[in-house]
């Protein structure tokens, strides 16, 4: 019986013969695979695999190291892995936390610990560094779940086995290195030894984890310099564990006893509050120092449109008179669009904007001139015209809404007291556990799939390979501006995935295992499996939900 079976690896566009049960990391070996930086994780016919991942069949296989999202997000989890064990060894007393993510890096806490001084950070970098330098195996086990989760409570990782519980599995897998234990959504490197590049800092009421730039990884990322951002993150974990619900296994918990109704009425009234507090801060602005521009940023499908409405409505409450302006309306003619690196037209560049007329347009407006307002015809790649022109009156503020909106370069004929400028964030409150954090990303992806394919008729192939290209125009026009808000919001909702799961499941199973988009959407599928599925009868007509899942009030 011939043992030998065909693989083809799609990074030398080559053909092998190996013997059956010979693992992807020896495969590696076997290719002479000329990366840049250690192999990590490979797609196997398009499904991410750990090279401890055995070959029993002719396969398609194409290896990832750091520079790609997937294989730096390998990368993440076997740094928590190992920061796991640091932890349980140096600060045993304090459960430890991972928070949030922060460009490349994680900020972490331990419970009970006020803050973490230079010398403890150096001591646990250190000891990091000698798990690392064991170069101990990482090993996935499919193991009956109720062991696991006897093992996990024994470990004190009650969280992890609550979630394990509200989803109830025959078997499940979880990981060793050596003796300790963990329960991770994705691949680990195959060993201890990977994780060579990171430092550890102290920040704010804990520390930060710098780890490598994806699109540089031989560099650090940097500290951030985001208080505003770091501020809102830990208002709304405390607000989450006042809540009860810091984690998906608890939110599930929650569902399963029939709590669905109630947890919904609290998101919303949280976000109707923080509309109403923007609201009240904008009408202050606007009397004492004459705020007329109120500015509204966020990355893609963070819910910019919903919440400038429902600003709007919060500030006719107010008296005050709001007047939507698009920056859609002010692109120049698609002949003089500027293009990207790959000759498209690059939509999204700030000069693809007619800066010039749009700040005349406002200075004229802000001076009680009436102004014709333009409208760009998307078909046609051409303005026109509204019919009525625009006036405002005393009482009237104007709302724009767009990628650039707090970008300087945007508005420099206004003085900076005429602009109230707000950002929209979309990071999941709630944790899938202590030490594995929600992507943001994720979020804000699964509210596009869903709203796209309902609204735009994009299916979730179109959606998904699109995806980086939007991350990257985010990376340049949008992030770097998000300390100049007055206001940061959260326009996540902690159960909203439960509720989008049902709907995009479906649409993501639409996507053919024959192509590289396949990898993700099969991963978001498994990330949605750990969500008890929500009924959307009881969101109200106006939540920021509605515009990703339809039956919105508001006109779009």
């Amino acid at each position: 019986m011939d043992n030998n079976i065909k693989v083809y690896c799609e990074n030398t566009a080559s053909h092998i013969e190996v013997q059956m049960g010979t693992t992807l990391l020896e495969l590696t070996k076997s290719l002479a695979l000329k990366h840049s930086y250690p192999v990590l994780a490979a797609y196997v016919n398009n499904r991410l695999k750990e090279l401890n991942y055995r070959v029993y069949t002719p396969i398609s296989v194409r290896f990832i190291d750091i520079s790609h999202s997937e294989g730096h997000r390998v990368y993440q989890r076997t740094v928590a892995f190992l920061l796991q064990r640091a932890m349980a060894e140096l600060f045993a007393d304090y459960p430890f936390h991972i928070r949030h993510s922060v460009g490349s890096g994680y900020y972490c806490e331990a419970e009970g610990k006020e803050s973490f001084s230079e010398l403890e950070c150096i001591a646990l970098e250190q000891k990091v560094r000698e798990i690392a330098a064991e170069n101990i195996p990482i090993e996935r086990h499919k193991e009956p779940t109720a062991d696991i989760v006897a093992k996990l409570e024994e470990a004190g990782y009650n969280d992890k086995a609550t979630l394990l519980r509200s989803r109830p599995r025959l078997y499940s897998n979880v990981y060793y290195m050596g003796k300790t234990i963990g329960y991770f959504f994705g691949a680990l490197a195959p060993t201890s030894g990977y994780v060579d590049n990171f430092a550890i800092i102290p920040y704010n009421e804990g520390f930060f984890v710098a780890m490598p730039d994806r699109t540089v990884p031989l560099r650090l990322g940097r500290v951030p310099k985001a208080d505003k951002m770091a501020g809102l993150f830990h208002q709304f974990h405390e607000w989450m564990d006042v809540v009860g619900v810091p984690t998906v296994g608890e939110l599930n918990d929650r569902i399963l006893q029939g709590d669905t109704s109630e947890l919904i009425k609290i998101a919303e009234a949280v976000h109707g509050r923080q509309f109403s507090l923007i609201a009240d801060k904008i009408y202050a602005a606007n009397r004492e120092r004459g705020a007329k521009v109120i500015l509204i940023s966020g990355p893609s499908s963070s819910g910019k449109t919903t919440s400038a409405k429902r600003i709007g409505i919060q500030l006719r409450v107010l008296g005050l008179h709001p007047v939507l302006i698009s920056l859609d309306d002010y692109f120049v003619d698609r002949a003089n669009t500027p293009r990207d690196e790959n000759g498209d037209y690059d939509y999204e560049a700030l000069e693809a904007l007619d800066l010039a007329r749009l700040n005349d347009d406002l200075k004229k407006l802000i001076d009680g001139q009436s102004v014709e307002i333009p409208r760009y015809d998307f078909i046609t790649g051409t303005r026109q015209w509204h019919d009525q022109p625009l006036k405002l009156d005393e009482r009237s503020v104007l709302i724009m809404e767009g990628i650039h909106a707090l970008n300087p370069r945007l508005t420099p004929a206004l003085e900076e007291r005429l602009k109230f400028k707000i950002y929209l964030s979309c990071f999941t409150s709630v944790a899938m556990d202590n030490i594995t954090r929600i992507h943001t990303t994720d979020n804000r992806l699964l509210r596009r799939i869903t709203r796209d394919y309902r609204t735009r008729g994009n299916n979730a192939y179109n959606t998904i390979a699109r995806w980086p290209s939007v991350r990257r125009g985010e990376e340049k026009h949008i992030f770097p501006y998000q300390e100049n808000a007055d206001v940061m919001v959260n326009t996540s909702l902690f159960y909203e995935l439960g509720v989008i799961r049902p709907i995009v499941e479906p649409i993501l199973r639409e996507i053919p295992d024959t192509v590289p988009e396949y990898g993700e959407a099969h991963r978001l599928l498994e990330f949605l499996d750990n969500f008890v599925p929500i009924a959307p009868d009881e969101i109200p007509l106006d939540s920021v939900l509605r515009e990703f899942v339809g039956g919105s009030s508001f006109k779009y």
